[in-house]
């Protein structure tokens, strides 16, 4: 196979090994424990890229939030001595804070049941009927029918919703309802819902915009009040994405929620603390009102940690259940969601990454060059998917191409590691071994008696030496040529082959001299075998050139090991000997002792 041939080939086999890698992580995919730390890597992932990009992007200076913090809580308890404050307070701020003409109020707050406070109830229910642009909030649920009836929402509240259904396996449908208590749902239709939804590892990535509930559609509190910012009445759901006009579109996941693309970190928007709010309003200072609400959107919640509405984020391990709420307002006010590319994308950029390792893989022999462009090539990929979210929202996978990489690196270098031990394998062995008897040559014998003397020396394992010279063979290449000469050569190569143990060494000493190294064996049994060689070689039918068989015969020296030898050269003259000692006495036969 030529050199060209032989690289086409090693490419097709690195690229079905790519294949392979692929193949193997769809496989591993079907596994729900991996499939789950897949997953949770590439989140993890998912939130450090947010990280680096949240801290470019601006969040709406129109947003506002009036937190109810760690002061307000003790502002509250020290002036009116216990929580829930009474509605007739959110009346008086709903109401003072209406004067400085914000865009919507939205309350990330519940009022699920009429209090003792009846008073202070009426006013929160009339302070909402006559202010349009209020929004409240209720949550869905799915708690028993025999601990809370559920109740049948007026269709007033439910969105209106055209084109397809939603599509998902694991989109969450409710049995039960938290809702605002009657007087307010009577008041008003402002009323939307505020459930959210944390991933296994307990962080929040994702907003529901549209919850189902007992067959019908009911909008996020924040998507309510995005519809009416907007001057829109209902939305379209098509190709998986809810359409609220050309330029307001959110795309939707797997599960029918939308990703969000989070600003800043752990306090994006600006909060103005309630007790200030409150305190304005009492000392009817307009200014401070307008200055902070004039023509904004407000959002009111709680950020206090005591009040247990704080949650993890990408962007902070702990931030306010409010900012959550405000993040998903900005994203579809700006058209800023963060949309996942399918997986077959993913797949396809593995591939196309994992084909350009393996083939340098293949062309380089530099372990640290391979290593180096295995490394850059994770990190430049890693920029461009960070670039990508920043630039164009897009989240494209990292731990799919850098498995597919790795596990393609590793099986190639292994592959790779393998083909070179057995071209050394090859090498080693056309350089210890003679071209035509394929017996060890010269060198090799020179290299194991070195190795016998010293183990005898050592650890007192006695080996025998058999020297073999084929009689007569100057005067049979002259009667038949040199090619029968060789051809008897390989001939009496092969029974030595045949007829030694594997752990006995068979060399070309040079022209029709062989020997052979009879580890852990003393003389007798060494004799023994040199006589079997002899009469082998004696009855064996030779083959020549032109299909001619003939007879040859061999003679034989014999030498073992003793405490005398010094040098391996000492037992190789003297085993010389003894085969010149064989050919004096008549040849085709066997001498052990000079």
């Amino acid at each position: 196979m030529s050199e060209k041939t032989k690289k086409k080939v090693l490419y097709i086999v690195y690229t079905l090994i790519v294949v392979l890698v692929m193949a193997l992580l769809s496989w591993l995919g079907h596994f729900e424990a991996i499939r789950d730390f897949l997953t949770r890597v590439e989140s993890a992932s998912f939130d450090n890229r947010q990280k680096v990009v949240a801290k470019y992007k601006k969040p709406n200076k129109d947003i506002k939030v009036i937190a109810l913090d760690d002061e307000s809580y003790e502002y509250i308890m020290d002036r009116y001595g216990s929580w829930p404050v009474s509605r007739g307070l959110w009346a008086d701020v709903l109401n003072g804070v209406e004067k400085a003409k914000p865009n919507k109020i939205i309350m990330d707050l519940i009022f699920a049941k009429p209090t003792n406070d009846t008073l202070g109830d009426t006013r929160l229910v009339e302070t909402i009927k006559n202010n349009k642009n209020i929004y409240i909030s209720a949550n869905f649920d799915n708690t028993s029918q025999e601990v809370r009836t559920p109740k049948k929402l007026d269709n007033k509240f439910k969105l209106n919703v055209i084109g397809e259904k939603l599509k998902s396996n694991d989109y969450i449908t409710y049995s039960n309802v938290r809702f605002v208590m009657d007087e307010l749902a009577k008041s008003t239709s402002k009323v939307g819902i505020i459930n959210v939804s944390r991933d296994e590892d307990g962080v929040i990535r994702n907003a529901t915009p549209i919850f189902e509930y007992q067959d019908k559609n009911y909008p996020n509190l924040t998507l309510l009040a995005a519809l009416d910012i907007l001057g829109k009445k209902q939305v379209m759901i098509m190709d998986n994405k809810i359409i609220i006009d050309e330029n307001h579109i959110i795309p939707l996941d797997s599960t029918s929620r939308t990703i969000l693309n989070w600003y800043g970190g752990e306090q994006t928007y600006e909060y103005v603390s309630f007790w200030r709010v409150v305190k304005a309003i009492k000392e009817n200072n307009q200014k401070f009102l307008d200055d902070n609400f004039n023509n904004k959107i407000i959002y009111i919640g709680t950020t206090a940690t005591s009040l247990s509405d704080i949650k993890t984020v990408p962007t902070a391990s702990l931030i306010a259940g409010v900012e959550l709420h405000c993040t998903f307002l900005n994203n579809i006010l700006d058209n800023n969601f963060i949309k996942k590319l399918p997986l077959k994308v993913d797949f396809l950029i593995a591939i196309i990454l994992s084909l350009m390792v393996g083939f340098y893989v293949l062309r380089e022999d530099s372990i640290f060059k391979t290593f180096l462009f295995l490394f850059l090539t994770m990190g430049v990929y890693a920029l461009i998917a960070t670039f990508l979210m920043a630039c164009f929202n897009y989240w494209v996978s990292l731990i799919i191409p850098f498995s597919a990489i790795i596990m393609t690196f590793i099986l190639i270098y292994c592959e790779k590691y393998l083909l070179k031990v057995k071209d050394y394998e090859k090498t080693y062995k056309l350089a210890v071994t003679d071209g035509l008897t394929q017996l060890y040559n010269h060198r090799y014998f020179q290299e194991q008696m070195i190795v016998q003397l010293n183990n005898y020396k050592r650890y007192q394992t006695p080996f025998s030496l058999i020297m073999i010279d084929i009689d007569f063979f100057k005067k049979f290449n002259d009667t038949y040529g040199h090619q029968s000469g060789d051809a008897v050569l390989k001939q009496v190569a092969n029974i030595l082959k045949k007829n030694s143990r594997t752990s006995d060494i068979a060399c070309r000493y040079g022209g029709e001299e062989m020997t052979v190294i009879l580890t852990n064996t003393s003389n007798e049994p060494a004799v023994f075998m040199a006589n079997k060689l002899c009469q082998i070689v004696r009855e064996t039918k030779f083959v020549l050139v032109n299909n001619e068989k003939v007879n040859v015969t061999i003679s034989v020296g014999v030498a073992t090991i003793n405490d005398k030898v010094e040098k391996p050269q000492e037992l190789i003259e003297y085993c010389d000997k003894c085969l010149y000692k064989a050919k004096e006495n008549g040849r085709n036969q066997v001498v052990s002792t000079v």
